[in-house]
């Protein structure tokens, strides 16, 4: 099998030197960049099966990497991060990133992380798909979301966690299972992100387009509702 080729931009010296002879261990080809916007360059020039991208970096912020990554490719990102506030997690998700780890981290999470951002990625390639409740529409190939007939722009994150909801829809998901399957692991902590990404999905589609898709039930989580 064809070893699979990770980027590791951090600049954190011994922090990416573990990290890269771990993942070397483990059978990736690795490697390793400890500045912004020479590593957006190698990522622009290189074809990479996942980036490592630490959030504080010199040159280029891994934020701003992410954003510009995303506008030619969909290679699965996780970011690594000294701050854990739930506000720099969205922002981190919200400018294309897959997952988002917290340092210090085991690095057997960070693996696991590694084969789910994999799994979700050979999952996108799979045939057509389209969706539909009262009028709302999900493409799946084209990862394309409309409400009769106009389209709704959508961040990565806010596609995974509203295609999940009608995937399901009629059943109620907690918070711990939306967290899980959207964002991919088993979460430990607050889980208010939740909450956060469906307010954004409400004001993007049931507040704009006048029609009530997202349903609560108070203290035991959200569901799409399809009459």
């Amino acid at each position: 099998m064809e070893r699979k080729k990770v980027i590791l931009i951090e600049d954190e010296v011994k922090l990416a030197r573990f990290v890269e002879l771990e993942l070397r261990y483990e059978g990736y080809d690795v490697t390793v960049c400890h500045d912004g916007r020479e590593g957006l360059q190698m990522v622009t020039d290189g074809n990479y099966d996942m980036i490592l991208l630490d959030l504080m970096l010199p040159g280029l912020t891994g934020i701003e990497i992410c954003r510009r990554v995303r506008k030619f490719s969909n290679v699965p990102i996780i970011m690594l991060t000294a701050k854990d506030e739930t506000m720099d997690k969205v922002a981190g998700l919200d400018s294309g990133a897959d997952d988002y780890l917290t340092k210090p981290f085991a690095i057997e999470e960070l693996l696991a992380r590694m084969r789910v951002a994999f799994k979700h990625a050979h999952a996108g390639g799979a045939k057509k798909v389209i969706l539909e409740v009262q009028g709302l529409e999900i493409d799946t190939d084209k990862r394309m979301v409309t409400v009769n007939g106009t389209v709704v722009d959508l961040t990565k994150k806010e596609y995974e966690l509203l295609l999940y909801l009608v995937q399901n829809k009629n059943i109620v998901l907690s918070r711990e299972q939306i967290l899980n399957e959207v964002w991919g692991y088993s979460y430990i902590g607050e889980t208010n992100v939740v909450d956060v990404y469906i307010r954004y999905l409400r004001s993007k589609i049931d507040e704009a387009f006048g029609i009530k898709y997202i349903h609560t039930i108070r203290g035991v989580g959200y569901y799409v509702k399809d009459e």
